[in-house]
Protein backbone atom coordinates (compact mmCIF):
# COMPACT_ATOMS: atom_id res chain seq x y z
CA UNK A 1 0.00 0.00 0.00
CA UNK A 2 2.94 2.65 0.58
CA UNK A 3 4.51 1.95 -2.57
CA UNK A 4 1.21 2.25 -4.26
CA UNK A 5 0.70 6.13 -2.70
CA UNK A 6 4.67 6.48 -2.96
CA UNK A 7 4.12 6.03 -7.15
CA UNK A 8 1.25 8.15 -7.37
CA UNK A 9 2.68 10.72 -5.57
CA UNK A 10 5.35 11.13 -8.20
CA UNK A 11 2.67 10.72 -10.94
CA UNK A 12 0.61 13.85 -9.01
CA UNK A 13 4.20 15.70 -9.36
CA UNK A 14 5.16 15.06 -12.40
CA UNK A 15 2.07 15.90 -14.07
CA UNK A 16 1.65 19.46 -13.08
CA UNK A 17 -0.54 21.48 -16.18
CA UNK A 18 -0.62 25.07 -17.05
CA UNK A 19 -4.13 26.08 -15.77
CA UNK A 20 -5.17 30.00 -17.68
CA UNK A 21 -3.69 31.64 -20.11
CA UNK A 22 -6.06 34.35 -21.13
CA UNK A 23 -5.45 36.78 -24.22
CA UNK A 24 -8.82 39.39 -23.77
CA UNK A 25 -9.88 42.09 -25.89
CA UNK A 26 -11.21 45.50 -24.45
CA UNK A 27 -13.48 48.27 -25.46
CA UNK A 28 -12.63 49.97 -28.91
CA UNK A 29 -9.41 52.21 -27.26
CA UNK A 30 -8.00 49.07 -25.97
CA UNK A 31 -6.65 45.51 -26.50
CA UNK A 32 -5.33 43.57 -23.55
CA UNK A 33 -3.43 40.10 -23.74
CA UNK A 34 -3.15 38.66 -19.71
CA UNK A 35 -1.38 35.56 -18.58
CA UNK A 36 -2.59 33.76 -15.61
CA UNK A 37 -0.67 31.02 -14.02
CA UNK A 38 -1.24 27.40 -12.10
CA UNK A 39 -0.83 23.56 -12.13
CA UNK A 40 -2.55 20.58 -10.80
CA UNK A 41 -1.80 17.43 -10.63
CA UNK A 42 -4.17 13.69 -10.27
CA UNK A 43 -3.72 13.46 -6.62
CA UNK A 44 -3.92 17.62 -5.87
CA UNK A 45 -6.01 20.28 -5.41
CA UNK A 46 -8.23 21.00 -8.54
CA UNK A 47 -7.44 23.93 -11.01
CA UNK A 48 -10.28 26.31 -13.08
CA UNK A 49 -10.00 26.72 -16.87
CA UNK A 50 -8.72 30.17 -16.67
CA UNK A 51 -8.56 31.62 -13.06
CA UNK A 52 -4.45 31.48 -11.72
CA UNK A 53 -4.00 28.79 -9.29
CA UNK A 54 -1.82 28.37 -6.09
CA UNK A 55 0.37 25.45 -8.03
CA UNK A 56 3.94 25.54 -9.03
CA UNK A 57 6.13 23.42 -11.73
CA UNK A 58 8.11 20.73 -10.93
CA UNK A 59 11.74 22.06 -10.24
CA UNK A 60 13.98 21.23 -14.01
CA UNK A 61 11.06 20.30 -15.40
CA UNK A 62 9.47 22.43 -18.68
CA UNK A 63 5.79 22.94 -19.89
CA UNK A 64 4.18 23.72 -23.01
CA UNK A 65 0.99 25.60 -23.41
CA UNK A 66 -1.48 26.44 -26.50
CA UNK A 67 -4.79 28.14 -25.91
CA UNK A 68 -7.70 29.90 -27.84
CA UNK A 69 -10.11 32.50 -26.48
CA UNK A 70 -12.79 32.65 -29.10
CA UNK A 71 -14.74 35.64 -28.49
CA UNK A 72 -18.29 36.56 -30.43
CA UNK A 73 -19.68 39.67 -30.02
CA UNK A 74 -23.42 41.41 -29.73
CA UNK A 75 -24.31 43.75 -32.46
CA UNK A 76 -26.05 46.61 -32.02
CA UNK A 77 -26.79 48.02 -35.51
CA UNK A 78 -28.16 45.84 -38.31
CA UNK A 79 -27.13 48.19 -41.36
CA UNK A 80 -24.51 46.78 -43.04
CA UNK A 81 -23.15 50.21 -44.26
CA UNK A 82 -21.95 50.56 -40.49
CA UNK A 83 -19.97 47.11 -39.55
CA UNK A 84 -19.43 46.65 -36.24
CA UNK A 85 -16.84 43.79 -34.42
CA UNK A 86 -17.65 40.60 -35.23
CA UNK A 87 -15.38 38.19 -33.42
CA UNK A 88 -12.00 37.76 -32.27
CA UNK A 89 -9.18 34.79 -31.72
CA UNK A 90 -6.47 35.17 -29.17
CA UNK A 91 -3.84 32.36 -29.39
CA UNK A 92 -1.43 32.17 -26.63
CA UNK A 93 1.66 30.00 -26.63
CA UNK A 94 3.75 29.53 -24.00
CA UNK A 95 6.87 27.61 -22.23
CA UNK A 96 7.02 27.25 -18.37
CA UNK A 97 10.19 26.33 -16.62
CA UNK A 98 10.52 24.78 -12.68
CA UNK A 99 13.37 26.55 -11.19
CA UNK A 100 12.77 25.58 -8.36
CA UNK A 101 9.82 23.59 -6.44
CA UNK A 102 8.90 27.47 -5.42
CA UNK A 103 9.50 29.47 -8.36
CA UNK A 104 8.41 29.09 -11.80
CA UNK A 105 9.18 31.02 -14.98
CA UNK A 106 6.48 31.29 -17.89
CA UNK A 107 7.10 33.15 -21.68
CA UNK A 108 4.05 33.67 -23.53
CA UNK A 109 3.94 34.62 -27.65
CA UNK A 110 0.12 35.51 -28.14
CA UNK A 111 -1.39 36.19 -31.44
CA UNK A 112 -4.82 38.24 -32.16
CA UNK A 113 -7.38 38.02 -35.05
CA UNK A 114 -9.60 40.70 -34.58
CA UNK A 115 -12.70 40.42 -37.14
CA UNK A 116 -15.21 43.02 -38.36
CA UNK A 117 -18.29 42.49 -40.14
CA UNK A 118 -18.27 42.70 -43.92
CA UNK A 119 -16.89 45.86 -44.77
CA UNK A 120 -15.23 46.57 -41.42
CA UNK A 121 -11.30 46.71 -41.00
CA UNK A 122 -9.73 43.69 -39.38
CA UNK A 123 -6.23 43.40 -37.79
CA UNK A 124 -4.23 40.39 -37.24
CA UNK A 125 -1.03 39.33 -36.04
CA UNK A 126 1.68 38.66 -33.36
CA UNK A 127 1.01 40.57 -30.03
CA UNK A 128 3.22 41.33 -27.15
CA UNK A 129 5.83 38.34 -25.27
CA UNK A 130 5.16 38.35 -22.03
CA UNK A 131 7.10 37.50 -18.89
CA UNK A 132 6.42 36.35 -16.28
CA UNK A 133 7.30 34.68 -12.67
CA UNK A 134 5.31 33.05 -10.18
CA UNK A 135 6.67 32.21 -6.10
CA UNK A 136 4.82 29.41 -4.38
CA UNK A 137 4.56 29.41 -0.61
CA UNK A 138 2.16 27.35 2.10
CA UNK A 139 1.33 27.52 5.39
CA UNK A 140 1.33 24.86 8.03
CA UNK A 141 2.12 25.87 11.30
CA UNK A 142 3.76 28.81 9.91
CA UNK A 143 4.96 30.52 6.57
CA UNK A 144 7.11 28.27 4.05
CA UNK A 145 8.07 28.25 0.59
CA UNK A 146 6.78 25.03 -1.37
CA UNK A 147 9.09 22.25 -0.41
CA UNK A 148 10.28 19.26 -2.90
CA UNK A 149 8.26 16.98 -2.32
CA UNK A 150 4.48 16.62 -0.40
CA UNK A 151 2.48 14.37 0.94
CA UNK A 152 -1.52 13.97 0.44
CA UNK A 153 -2.14 15.65 3.75
CA UNK A 154 0.25 18.42 2.75
CA UNK A 155 -1.50 18.98 -0.64
CA UNK A 156 -4.17 19.61 2.08
CA UNK A 157 -2.65 23.04 3.75
CA UNK A 158 -3.58 25.92 2.31
CA UNK A 159 -1.19 27.41 -0.93
CA UNK A 160 -0.38 31.05 -2.23
CA UNK A 161 1.25 32.15 -4.58
CA UNK A 162 2.44 35.75 -5.89
CA UNK A 163 3.12 36.02 -9.91
CA UNK A 164 4.25 39.55 -11.76
CA UNK A 165 5.42 39.86 -15.20
CA UNK A 166 5.95 42.54 -17.74
CA UNK A 167 5.38 42.74 -21.38
CA UNK A 168 8.02 43.35 -24.05
CA UNK A 169 7.16 45.62 -27.05
CA UNK A 170 7.54 42.82 -29.95
CA UNK A 171 3.77 43.23 -31.43
CA UNK A 172 2.88 46.27 -33.83
CA UNK A 173 1.56 49.27 -31.84
CA UNK A 174 1.63 51.41 -35.05
CA UNK A 175 -0.30 48.72 -37.15
CA UNK A 176 -2.18 50.65 -40.34
CA UNK A 177 -5.27 49.14 -40.98
CA UNK A 178 -6.73 48.76 -44.73
CA UNK A 179 -7.62 52.13 -44.66
CA UNK A 180 -4.23 53.35 -43.51
CA UNK A 181 -5.81 54.36 -39.72
CA UNK A 182 -4.22 53.41 -36.51
CA UNK A 183 -6.50 51.98 -33.86
CA UNK A 184 -5.16 51.53 -30.68
CA UNK A 185 -7.69 49.19 -30.27
CA UNK A 186 -6.83 46.76 -33.13
CA UNK A 187 -2.87 47.28 -32.97
CA UNK A 188 -1.17 43.66 -31.80
CA UNK A 189 1.66 46.02 -29.55
CA UNK A 190 1.10 48.67 -26.45
CA UNK A 191 4.36 50.24 -28.01
CA UNK A 192 5.66 50.30 -24.19
CA UNK A 193 6.48 47.40 -21.27
CA UNK A 194 3.03 46.53 -19.38
CA UNK A 195 3.09 45.14 -16.10
CA UNK A 196 1.30 42.68 -13.79
CA UNK A 197 1.15 42.06 -10.39
CA UNK A 198 -1.07 39.12 -8.24
CA UNK A 199 -1.50 36.65 -5.47
CA UNK A 200 -3.71 33.27 -5.44
CA UNK A 201 -5.08 31.13 -2.68
CA UNK A 202 -6.04 27.62 -3.10
CA UNK A 203 -7.67 24.96 -0.40
CA UNK A 204 -8.49 21.88 -1.16
CA UNK A 205 -11.86 21.70 1.06
CA UNK A 206 -12.05 17.77 0.75
CA UNK A 207 -10.42 15.10 -1.84
CA UNK A 208 -13.22 16.34 -4.61
CA UNK A 209 -13.55 20.02 -3.93
CA UNK A 210 -11.77 22.89 -4.39
CA UNK A 211 -11.39 26.63 -3.19
CA UNK A 212 -9.30 29.27 -5.58
CA UNK A 213 -9.14 33.00 -5.41
CA UNK A 214 -7.00 35.06 -7.42
CA UNK A 215 -6.89 39.27 -7.00
CA UNK A 216 -4.65 40.62 -10.12
CA UNK A 217 -3.80 43.74 -11.19
CA UNK A 218 -2.77 45.09 -15.21
CA UNK A 219 -1.03 48.50 -15.75
CA UNK A 220 -0.02 50.80 -18.81
CA UNK A 221 2.38 53.31 -20.20
CA UNK A 222 1.13 56.09 -22.50
CA UNK A 223 2.42 55.54 -25.68
CA UNK A 224 2.36 57.94 -28.84
CA UNK A 225 1.58 56.74 -32.05
CA UNK A 226 3.10 57.53 -35.58
CA UNK A 227 -0.08 59.73 -36.45
CA UNK A 228 0.72 61.50 -33.18
CA UNK A 229 -1.78 60.71 -30.82
CA UNK A 230 -1.14 59.74 -27.31
CA UNK A 231 -2.94 56.82 -25.41
CA UNK A 232 -2.56 54.82 -22.17
CA UNK A 233 -4.84 52.33 -21.65
CA UNK A 234 -7.37 51.84 -18.43
CA UNK A 235 -5.70 49.64 -15.53
CA UNK A 236 -7.70 46.48 -15.29
CA UNK A 237 -8.17 45.18 -12.04
CA UNK A 238 -9.35 41.07 -11.47
CA UNK A 239 -11.01 38.95 -8.38
CA UNK A 240 -11.58 35.86 -9.50
CA UNK A 241 -13.45 32.83 -7.57
CA UNK A 242 -13.50 29.47 -8.10
CA UNK A 243 -15.19 25.83 -6.69
CA UNK A 244 -13.28 22.58 -8.83
CA UNK A 245 -15.02 19.21 -8.48
CA UNK A 246 -12.61 16.40 -8.81
CA UNK A 247 -15.93 14.26 -10.69
CA UNK A 248 -13.76 11.02 -12.27
CA UNK A 249 -10.28 9.64 -11.22
CA UNK A 250 -8.64 6.29 -12.84
CA UNK A 251 -5.20 6.01 -11.04
CA UNK A 252 -3.96 3.38 -13.09
CA UNK A 253 -4.83 5.11 -16.56
CA UNK A 254 -2.91 8.41 -15.06
CA UNK A 255 -7.30 9.68 -16.26
CA UNK A 256 -8.70 12.71 -14.19
CA UNK A 257 -11.66 15.06 -15.08
CA UNK A 258 -12.57 17.69 -13.33
CA UNK A 259 -15.87 19.65 -13.55
CA UNK A 260 -15.18 24.24 -12.55
CA UNK A 261 -17.55 26.74 -11.99
CA UNK A 262 -15.68 30.39 -12.05
CA UNK A 263 -16.78 33.97 -11.26
CA UNK A 264 -14.82 36.45 -12.70
CA UNK A 265 -15.23 40.37 -11.46
CA UNK A 266 -13.27 42.67 -13.88
CA UNK A 267 -12.64 46.71 -13.13
CA UNK A 268 -11.68 48.27 -16.02
CA UNK A 269 -10.22 52.31 -15.58
CA UNK A 270 -11.03 54.86 -18.44
CA UNK A 271 -8.73 55.14 -21.25
CA UNK A 272 -6.70 58.77 -21.68
CA UNK A 273 -5.56 59.92 -25.39
CA UNK A 274 -3.92 62.68 -25.62
CA UNK A 275 -4.25 63.25 -21.64
CA UNK A 276 -7.95 63.52 -22.21
CA UNK A 277 -10.51 60.52 -20.74
CA UNK A 278 -11.72 58.66 -23.65
CA UNK A 279 -15.58 58.35 -23.98
CA UNK A 280 -17.09 54.32 -24.10
CA UNK A 281 -13.90 53.03 -22.17
CA UNK A 282 -14.09 51.20 -18.64
CA UNK A 283 -16.75 50.12 -16.33
CA UNK A 284 -17.20 46.96 -14.33
CA UNK A 285 -18.09 43.63 -15.24
CA UNK A 286 -18.77 39.88 -13.76
CA UNK A 287 -18.34 36.58 -15.81
CA UNK A 288 -19.55 33.30 -15.10
CA UNK A 289 -17.51 30.44 -16.32
CA UNK A 290 -18.06 26.77 -16.06
CA UNK A 291 -15.84 24.05 -17.56
CA UNK A 292 -13.98 20.93 -17.72
CA UNK A 293 -10.60 19.76 -17.32
CA UNK A 294 -9.35 16.79 -18.29
CA UNK A 295 -5.84 14.99 -17.27
CA UNK A 296 -4.03 12.56 -18.91
CA UNK A 297 -0.35 11.23 -18.26
CA UNK A 298 1.97 14.15 -19.10
CA UNK A 299 -1.27 16.17 -20.73
CA UNK A 300 -4.34 18.25 -19.81
CA UNK A 301 -7.06 19.79 -21.69
CA UNK A 302 -9.38 22.53 -20.71
CA UNK A 303 -13.28 23.91 -22.24
CA UNK A 304 -15.04 26.37 -20.75
CA UNK A 305 -18.01 29.13 -21.49
CA UNK A 306 -17.34 32.48 -20.06
CA UNK A 307 -20.63 34.79 -20.51
CA UNK A 308 -20.91 38.21 -18.90
CA UNK A 309 -23.89 38.01 -16.12
CA UNK A 310 -24.18 41.58 -14.87
CA UNK A 311 -22.02 45.03 -16.57
CA UNK A 312 -21.75 48.38 -15.18
CA UNK A 313 -19.69 50.11 -18.37
CA UNK A 314 -19.21 53.97 -19.04
CA UNK A 315 -21.56 55.09 -22.32
CA UNK A 316 -21.78 51.13 -22.50
CA UNK A 317 -23.93 51.10 -25.61
CA UNK A 318 -20.86 52.60 -27.72
CA UNK A 319 -18.66 49.70 -25.92
CA UNK A 320 -19.71 47.45 -28.82
CA UNK A 321 -16.74 45.02 -29.32
CA UNK A 322 -15.41 44.92 -26.15
CA UNK A 323 -15.32 43.23 -22.65
CA UNK A 324 -18.73 42.98 -21.22
CA UNK A 325 -20.40 43.44 -24.57
CA UNK A 326 -20.12 39.71 -25.67
CA UNK A 327 -22.48 36.98 -26.61
CA UNK A 328 -20.13 34.39 -25.26
CA UNK A 329 -15.67 33.37 -25.22
CA UNK A 330 -15.04 29.91 -26.31
CA UNK A 331 -12.05 29.21 -23.84
CA UNK A 332 -10.04 26.29 -25.09
CA UNK A 333 -6.67 25.37 -22.97
CA UNK A 334 -3.74 21.70 -24.04
CA UNK A 335 -0.80 21.52 -22.07
CA UNK A 336 1.93 19.06 -21.82
CA UNK A 337 4.76 18.79 -19.27
CA UNK A 338 7.99 16.98 -20.45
Amino acid sequence: MASFITKHLSISRRLFVACALAGVNVPSFSHHGVAGLGAAGLRGPGAPVESATSATLPAGETLAYLKLDHAKYETYDSDPANPESDYANYWMAGLGYGVTPWFSAYLFLPYHSKVDEPRGLDSRGFADISVMGQIGFKYDEGWRLIPDNESLDDLEDWHFTVFGGFTLPTGDADLRLDDGSIDPGKSTGFGKPSWSLGLTATKMLSPQWTFNQELSMIGFQEYEYDDGNRTKFGQEIRANSALVYRAYTDLNRNLRVDLSMEAQYLHLGRDRTNGVDETATGGDMLYALPGVRVYWDNTSAAFGVKSPIWTELNEESQQQGGEGTEDYRLIFTFSALF
